[in-house]
């Protein structure tokens, strides 16, 4: 029994040294982040308990009402990365260009300490080669035609470089 504890509060200290990891990573890697948003935290994009497949047939389905294309976002809420992203997506120079051609899904991987990734098929079925990293994104138009996806790990690069990548990527695969 003591075992135990100790092996959880291992993984406590492990936790909460991620949570600052993560923490300081905001401030450091999205300029004025603190100004926008106040104190640096993490937000709850990926929802473990989704279902992948219907939340992208109700996307697509939103998407040929709306005229739109979808963006389909795979990673998880421990994903330094993927929370850059999200920030970067939602500044108001790309909220706008988001809102008016894209319907976003978010596709949680899972975690190699939460047991087995998840939704690994769907990802295979639209090019994203998971072992690269995440975030990964795939742009599919509102017939379900897949018109880009992530080979080599550019969703890092969106995030290392500055917001205005984000911008070019979503203007880039916006509908003309």
């Amino acid at each position: 029994m003591q075992m135990l504890s100790q092996v959880s509060m291992l993984k406590l200290l492990q936790n909460a040294v991620m949570a600052a990891a993560l923490a300081t990573s905001f401030t450091l890697l999205v300029p004025g982040a603190t100004a926008q948003m106040g104190p640096a935290r993490a937000h709850h994009i990926y929802d473990s308990h989704a279902n992948a497949r219907a939340d992208i047939a109700a996307a697509l389905k939103r998407a040929k009402l709306e005229h739109k294309r979808v963006i389909l976002d795979f990673g998880g809420d421990w994903c330094g990365d993927c929370q850059v992203l999200y920030i970067y997506l939602h500044q108001p120079q790309n909220q706008q260009i988001l809102d008016k051609n894209f319907v976003i899904v978010s596709i949680d991987i899972g975690h190699e300490h939460d047991g087995p990734y998840r939704n690994v098929d769907i990802a295979k079925q639209y090019g994203i080669p998971l072992e690269k990293g995440t975030p990964a994104l795939a742009v599919l138009e509102s017939n379900g035609r897949l018109l880009y996806s992530q080979k080599n790990k550019e969703g890092e690069m969106l995030v290392r470089t500055d917001i205005t990548s984000v911008t070019e990527f979503l203007n880039k695969w916006k509908k003309s």
